[in-house]
């Protein structure tokens, strides 16, 4: 049982890790490939492979969309969310807080991507959502609450498809109702990051009328911004809660007195992250020599907390950057360059 949770893990891992080595490959924009490179992939996985090879293209770019935004949202962290593919796999290895962001932000950067992808026209299997399948709207509340009327149209975001698709995958190496709680934190971390998609769709509206009148509506459902998700995990990866697995093996509970379960939306991990002040490829661990830090701010960027108390250095940079930028019609920019110099904090 251990060897196959093991290989579970490896095999989920040596596909995203594939993935994240990918961007910017052209490896990225052939699925067949990417399904061949991954020989060991099985059950749904491999099923998507065969059968809807574009949704894999997808579920790459829903992949690198959760990993850059997870470095923008760890950026002035100790561990930074770096792809560096020995670090980065030591990283998925633990059940650790930082682990949790990974599975949710991946999770819902692949319900994104494919839900995005269907709005636009990009796959034959899915496309705008069919709102009549949709309650229709109350007279008296959303958008049409100051009396004008209003109705579901235009290009609403089919979401549950995308739902479906990013469940289908994220969750395929994963058994729930083993007695694992590797597997029962990943499930939960995965589904965090889909509902912090599904959860929060947004309705837009389009005004119809004469002169400019609204005497009509029409609206859709979208999804949030990504970069919203990603704010919106980071306060949850801020609140994680700790859990450990309940007798029957089927459960978590929270670790501490008086603390209430952790909620469908919330990030759960097992296991106390390493400090990430030093170098460590055991614990995938690049250390923080070198980084920029902020000598005034008192936040997680500060110099105090990222340099881990070492101290840092003053460094002058002279680059060049674009400036005094004017737009000259039609339709060119042009730019001078101007020369910069900064002065950089860099940890000890």
């Amino acid at each position: 049982v251990v060897r196959k949770q093991r290989d579970a893990i490896i095999t989920f891992f040596l596909f995203f890790s594939f993935l994240f080595r990918a961007v910017g490959s052209p490896l990225v924009m052939d699925p067949n490939s990417i399904c061949r490179k991954t020989k060991r992939l099985a059950g749904k996985q491999a099923e998507l492979c065969q059968t809807e090879p574009e949704i894999v293209h997808e579920v790459a770019k829903g992949a690198r969309l959760g990993v850059r935004e997870c470095q923008y949202q760890f950026r002035f962290r100790r561990w930074n969310c770096t792809s560096h593919n020995k670090y980065f796999g030591k990283i998925l290895q633990q059940d650790i807080r930082e682990t949790a962001f990974v599975y949710a932000i991946t999770s819902a950067g692949v319900i994104h991507a494919v839900t995005q992808a269907c709005s636009m026209g990009d796959l034959l299997q899915c496309g705008c959502e069919v709102t009549r399948t949709r309650a229709p709207p109350l007279p008296t509340a959303g958008p049409g609450a100051d009396g004008s009327s209003w109705e579901w149209g235009g290009c609403g975001d089919d979401v549950e498809f995308g739902y479906e698709k990013s469940k289908q995958f994220m969750d395929a190496k994963r058994k729930k109702g083993k007695s694992d709680i590797r597997t029962l934190i990943d499930l939960h971390n995965n589904e965090a990051g889909r509902l912090a998609v599904r959860n929060y769709m947004r309705t837009e509206c389009k005004c119809h009328g004469l002169s400019g009148s609204c005497t009509l509506r029409t609206c859709w459902k979208k999804m949030p911004h990504f970069r919203e998700v990603g704010d919106r995990l980071l306060e949850r990866f801020k609140g994680a809660f700790k859990v450990m697995g309940g007798n029957d093996g089927k459960t978590l509970i929270p670790v501490g007195h008086n603390i209430k379960p952790p909620d469908k939306q919330d990030l759960i991990y097992s296991a106390e992250s390493p400090d990430f002040c030093l170098a460590n490829r055991k614990t995938g661990s690049l250390g923080t020599w070198g980084r920029v830090c902020n000598t005034t701010s008192m936040d997680v960027s500060g110099c105090d907390l990222l340099c881990c108390g070492r101290g840092y250095t003053k460094q002058t940079v002279i680059f060049e950057e674009n400036c005094l930028c004017r737009f000259h019609w039609c339709c060119v920019v042009q730019c001078k360059k101007c020369t910069v110099r900064k002065e950089l904090s860099l940890c000890l």
